[in-house]
């Protein structure tokens, strides 16, 4: 017997057990309904997604062709949609996650509207939005069911067993939309405690994978701008704990926790680290800041002095407090830091860089793969590099070291359109292209993400859509260059009323009510018009 058939006949027992009172309701209308609400509780989600992230992460340790990806979405909707997409084209959501990105949610979440990347959003906006993104993809889950239970119904009123056969398997084997979340939850807004609370709501929404940054919570920067200022490893490894403790109490074993660090391009700290012997993480964090050797007598009122090896030195101190790393000691920073947040427990790392280059991610992630072989990292594809420009510029410095004239190419302007369709840039394009699948075998990466990119695809058609409709095409603005596209790709939305839940709202009317519910799917349903298409 089948899953479903299960179902029908455990709730069957208990409609019958219930007597008269009961009779009127049906067993398989109950069994629909809860096959599709699979998942009761966010604790549900994060279990169920967490073994999924941790047997990926198993088998890209065993094949680094296999490496995950996602993008980030800054609403339910918008995430449901990225899930429907994938599973049309590629019939399966194997290796393919959603991001939270905190960028987002303070750019377009925040009740004090748009805001800077500062964690100045409010704290519960991130777990709400993954609530948010777990509502559309279970809903999602309910529609696509509810049509395989329709379809059910007209084979079985046609009498052809055998369809009805393949749909209930199709429902016995269904694959959820319900996938893995690497959800932002910047430096942990405030200290540990409130790193923790947070992390518990966020988890409790069903968030599996927690991305956790090194920087002072109350000088939160963007990682792709300057003034980022980080914390002595003993603040960061105090919130990766936690992180794990939230992640134990409420039964999630196998979370995931994702350590990022902001170094490479950080060159402040607020504070010196203590040191409780020469060569601890202390002392070498603090090895790091600019200094110069004073003498005693030279010492200033206030000033902050070391004895780094029987030398004092007095680190260099901006107006603002804050102390400076020396010039160039980033990548070593980076280093240092991803070997201490796995030694902390932290189970994937995260560099941002400057620019998206091979070698660059390559080279850090090979030093700190010499202390822990199997570090894997999460790497940020992100909307703030100019991709175009970089790799046509890194083409154009290959091409300089291989000896190849390019002397009809500004290196400079390599963004021109002029350029589109060159050897060099037909070059770049096929890096870009080849650039997750070489990170993930040369520099580890386990999990590609875009940050940001429905931010810009929304912004992107919303302006082409403004300029044809309010312009002279008028109507056929909307109809041209969005309706009959979304008709000829197949994009589940054009039925919108169905998308909303419409049909499913039909189906639970005619549960409750029987031959006495008034539907809304009837012959004057102007969706129709878009049956059979």
């Amino acid at each position: 017997m089948s899953a479903y058939q299960d179902e029908i006949k455990a709730l069957s027992s208990v409609i019958e057990a219930n007597g008269s009172p009961w009779a009127a309701i049906s067993a398989e209308s109950a069994a629909r309904m809860r096959v599709q609400n699979k998942f009761k509780t966010g604790l549900d989600i994060a279990k169920y997604t967490a073994n999924i992230m941790r047997a990926d992460m198993a088998a890209f340790d065993a094949d680094k062709s296999k490496y995950t990806q996602s993008l980030g979405c800054w609403h339910g909707f918008v995430g449901q949609q990225k899930l429907i997409s994938i599973k049309k084209h590629f019939g399966t959501t194997e290796r393919k996650y959603l991001y939270l990105s905190g960028w987002m949610v303070a750019a377009l979440r925040s009740e004090f509207g748009p805001l800077p990347d500062q964690s100045m959003h409010e704290k519960t906006a991130v777990a709400s939005l993954v609530a948010e993104l777990y509502t559309f993809l279970r809903q999602a889950d309910a529609r696509e069911l509810g049509m395989l239970f329709r379809e059910l119904d007209a084979a079985r009123e046609a009498g052809d067993e055998a369809k009805a056969k393949e749909i209930q398997d199709k429902v016995d084997n269904y694959e959820t939309h319900i996938v893995p979340i690497i959800a932002d939850i910047d430096a942990g807004f405030g200290n540990a405690e409130a790193t923790y609370l947070m992390a518990r709501q966020m988890i409790e929404a069903g968030a599996c994978c927690l991305q956790i940054e090194n920087q002072v919570a109350d000088e939160k920067q963007c990682g792709h701008q300057d003034g980022k200022v980080t914390v002595p490893h003993a603040d960061f490894h105090n919130k990766l704990r936690a992180l794990r403790y939230a992640f134990l109490e409420l039964g999630i074993d196998n979370g995931v926790i994702v350590a990022r660090t902001d170094s490479e391009g950080a060159g402040l700290t607020k504070e010196i680290a203590v040191v409780k012997e020469p060569g601890d993480a202390g002392d070498i964090y603090n090895s790091y800041l600019d200094v110069e050797e004073i003498d005693v007598a030279d010492m200033a009122e206030g000033d902050v002095v070391l004895n780094r090896g029987g030398k004092l030195v007095r680190p260099k101190r901006l107006p603002s407090g804050l102390y400076q790393f020396r010039q160039g000691t980033g990548h070593e920073r980076c280093v240092f830091d991803c070997i201490g947040a796995i030694d902390a427990g932290a189970d994937l790392l995260w560099i941002e860089t400057a620019v998206p280059t091979v070698h660059e991610i390559a080279g850090m992630m090979n030093e700190v793969r010499k202390v822990h072989p199997d570090a894997k990292l999460v790497y940020n594809n992100s909307p703030s590099f100019n991709w175009t420009l970089s790799f046509r510029q890194q083409a154009y410095d290959a091409m300089v070291a291989a000896g190849e004239d390019v002397s009809a190419y500004d290196r400079a302007k390599l963004m021109s359109a002029d350029y589109d369709g060159t050897e060099l840039c037909d070059r770049a394009d096929a890096m870009i292209q080849s650039f997750q699948a070489d990170t993930s075998r040369e520099a580890n990466v386990f999990h590609h993400l875009i940050t940001l990119p429905t931010y810009h695809t929304t912004a992107l058609s919303v302006d082409n859509l403004a300029k044809e409709y309010f312009g002279e095409a008028g109507m056929l603005g909307y109809v041209a260059g969005v309706q009959r596209k979304e008709i000829r790709q197949g994009i589940a939305c054009v039925k919108h009323q169905n998308m909303a839940g419409s049909d499913m709202g039909d189906d639970h009317k005619e549960y409750f009510a029987g031959e006495n519910a008034l539907k809304a799917g009837g012959a004057k349903n102007t969706s129709n018009q878009f049956n059979n298409i």
